[in-house]
């Protein structure tokens, strides 16, 4: 059981980038929302919006402030396979322990490019890689026989699953060894009970505790509570993930209790009174 979060990035007012205030999130979400772990410069970090220079300032800056308290995976995600090579050298000399790498987007690639793409960064360091599988926002899904065929690689550990494809899914758990973490927070629950190892999460920023207690119970038997854990989460992930892209919503609700967020870079745009109070509600 692995409850991680895909973390924001912090800006300052100014739009920089608030390293200080990253360092006290992470370590918030550690201590106090039951984080095991960390997934840093992804989408909901605004990775497409942040410089190469930002992502590794980011991951020294958490890795620093959580110490073995946390995992931190990085993204080194890209359309350009030798930029993901180089964002996943930095990423291993900053400190991360693992590298989230996303299927290439806007190219559209075949499978076999998919497959060497990936196999190249794997290649590149010493990190165990977990896949990431969002066709919704990539254009192109990993195939069956392609996650067979990456999971053969020593260093292809895991897969972030939004793929929305739970015959998929339960294929290659049943034929593999990779571990497999929820990517959309609708299906934590329907995803760990036919075998995934845990979550990586967007709305874990403000209910983490849930979320684990969730997965305990699943892991107890309970599956009654866990169902009733699920359902309470419902309308907190429909608030955080659809009316609005997940790190607006996120960043919002963070902002308002306090918490290191400051605003999103273009094109995002922030939430405005009327989706802050229905984010509001929904949390209580």
């Amino acid at each position: 059981m692995t409850m991680l979060v895909a973390m924001v990035t912090p800006f300052r007012n100014d739009g920089s980038l608030d390293a200080e205030g990253a360092q006290t999130l992470a370590a918030y979400l550690v201590e106090n929302q039951a984080c095991d772990g960390l997934v840093l410069n992804g989408t909901t970090g605004e990775a497409p919006t942040t410089t190469d220079e930002e992502k590794e300032t980011l991951i020294r800056a958490v890795a620093e402030a959580v110490g073995d308290r946390a995992t931190i995976i990085a993204g080194a995600g890209s359309f350009d396979t030798r930029h993901a090579v180089e964002l996943a050298r930095t990423a291993e000399k900053a400190g991360a322990e693992g590298l989230l790498v996303v299927t290439p987007y806007y190219s559209r690639p075949t499978q076999e490019g998919i497959r060497h793409h990936i196999t190249t960064i794997a290649d590149a360091t010493a990190l165990p890689v977990t896949l990431y599988d969002i066709p919704a926002r990539t254009g192109t899904a990993l195939t069956t026989d392609t996650l067979l065929r990456l999971a053969e690689h020593p260093r292809v550990t895991g897969v972030k699953d939004a793929a929305y494809d739970l015959l998929k899914s339960a294929e290659v758990l049943a034929a593999t060894g990779l571990r497999y973490y929820s990517g959309a927070d609708e299906l934590n629950l329907p995803l760990y009970a036919i075998g995934a190892t845990g979550v990586i999460s967007t709305i874990g920023h403000v209910a983490g505790t849930t979320i684990k207690a969730m997965l305990h119970a699943y892991d107890q038997g309970d599956t009654r509570t866990a169902t009733v854990l699920h359902h309470h989460l419902t309308p907190i992930v429909s608030a955080i993930m659809t009316k609005a892209p997940g790190t607006v919503t996120v960043k919002a609700l963070l902002n308002d209790r306090s918490l290191p967020a400051g605003p999103v870079r273009l094109p995002l745009v922030p939430a405005d009174t009327d989706l802050l109070s229905h984010l509001r509600q929904a949390c209580e």
